[in-house]
């Protein structure tokens, strides 16, 4: 049932943590309109599932669109398996791999058993835009085709910096702008969402309906979320993530690592925390009257409830004192299986050994967290990236202060 709250205090719940709606005032008829009519308003986010991994910056959009799920909207997840084939674009300098049929199956599973943690399950409906892509013939393809323009989709930025940087574009990502557009026409949104990096994608889609005779979308972009780095967005392939699906302890050890000023925005795209209250928060910081340590607990609680239930943030929030105020180890202690292959003459090669772990997704990055002194094993700080290893069942090998591991001689 569509809600009856005043539109005003509809407004005023959809415009938190937004950067811009596009247009406001269309928003605004759009829900008066389905208020008097009791029709829903249909609400768009496409994934495209080239991660499997959810992690905070993606749920920023998903914690939006349960909002309007809340409002009596109906929500639409857009699984682009097909567009996933062509890669997005967006924000890149080189040609992005396009991925496998198989490899974009596993990630939608993935992404399907994940998004329910914030979206209602029963109100949420989930389509693959293979169903209406993949069944367009060439002719199909060239008459949609000829309701943009060239000269339209090479104002991308992204575009405009890898010509006149001469690195080259391939026509297949020229064509990804209106497979995401057709995917609005096909549906007839109401509204999308998506990041800034999403901008262009999305007004295109208000350009095309149009051209096919439809009452446009509003669009709604939501801010990047800065990762744990403090410097770019979060991204699993950088590291710097908090996933939605990753353990209580380790969730409430990596908002504890974030930067002091980071955790207002946190607060504002992260949890429900009212406006008011956050505002109050920063003037306590600010006049020194609350303490940073104290608020950043009262973060990671937040957040760790969110995904887990509040118990687990308790919990969480103990065993993170008992480690890192207490200095103790983690009561539970993932193991590490290390192979007999990764030996040679009886040691193994600390960026292997990271990568084994798990600690590092590649060589390059075990090679930077050597070089960061972020490293030791069995308290010993290991700075050498060339260093070679004598191992023992039993070891305790860490990286920063969130991850242990105890090694096992396979």
């Amino acid at each position: 049932m569509v809600s009856r709250l005043p539109i005003d205090e509809q407004m005023e719940k959809i415009r938190r943590g937004t950067i811009e709606i596009v247009p406001e005032d269309e928003l605004r008829a759009k829900l008066n309109k389905a208020q008097e009519t009791g029709v829903p308003l249909k609400i768009k986010l496409g994934l495209d599932p080239t991660a499997p991994d959810i992690h905070l910056g993606i749920a920023v959009v998903l914690r939006k669109m349960r909002q309007f799920q809340d409002l009596g909207h109906e929500v639409i997840i857009i699984i682009g398996d097909f567009t996933a084939m062509i890669g997005d674009p967006s924000g890149v300098s080189v040609t992005r791999p396009l991925l496998t049929s198989e490899q974009i199956a596993v990630n939608a599973q993935t992404y399907k058993e994940q998004y329910c943690k914030v979206l209602d399950e029963a109100k949420t409906r989930v389509t693959y835009n293979s169903e209406w892509l993949g069944k367009m013939t060439f002719a199909d393809v060239i008459r949609t085709a000829s309701r943009m323009t060239v000269a339209r989709v090479l104002e991308r930025d992204d575009f405009e910096t890898r010509l006149g940087e001469g690195k080259p574009i391939s026509l297949h990502e020229i064509l990804y702008p209106m497979a995401q557009a057709y995917d609005s026409v096909v549906l007839e949104a109401d509204v999308e969402l998506g990041g800034t990096d999403q901008r262009f994608n999305i007004l295109t889609g208000r350009d095309l309906q149009q051209q096919f005779g439809q009452e446009p979308q509003v669009a709604i972009f939501m801010p990047i979320l800065v990762g744990l780095d403090g410097v770019q967005k979060m991204s699993k392939s950088l590291g710097n993530y908090i996933g939605i699906s990753e353990a209580p302890d380790q969730m409430f050890g990596k908002v504890m690592s974030l930067a002091d000023e980071l955790m207002s925005m946190y607060f504002e795209l992260c949890t429900d925390v009212p406006l008011p209250e956050i505002r109050q928060m920063e003037e306590g910081l600010k006049s020194g009257g609350l303490h940073p340590m104290e608020i950043k607990k009262r973060l990671a609680r937040e957040i760790v409830t969110i995904y887990h239930g509040a118990q687990a943030a308790e919990e969480a929030q103990a065993e993170f004192e008992r480690v890192f105020s207490a200095r103790e180890l983690p009561s539970e202690i993932q193991p590490i299986v290390v192979p007999k292959s990764a030996f040679r003459d009886g040691k193994v090669w600390i960026v292997r050994l990271l990568v084994t772990a798990g600690f590092a997704p590649t060589n390059s990055e075990a090679r930077r967290l050597v070089e960061q002194g972020a490293v030791t094993l069995d308290g010993e700080k290991v700075s050498d990236v060339n260093a070679e290893m004598s191992l023992k069942d039993g070891q305790i090998l860490r990286v920063g202060k969130l991850r242990f591991g105890r090694i096992e001689l396979e």
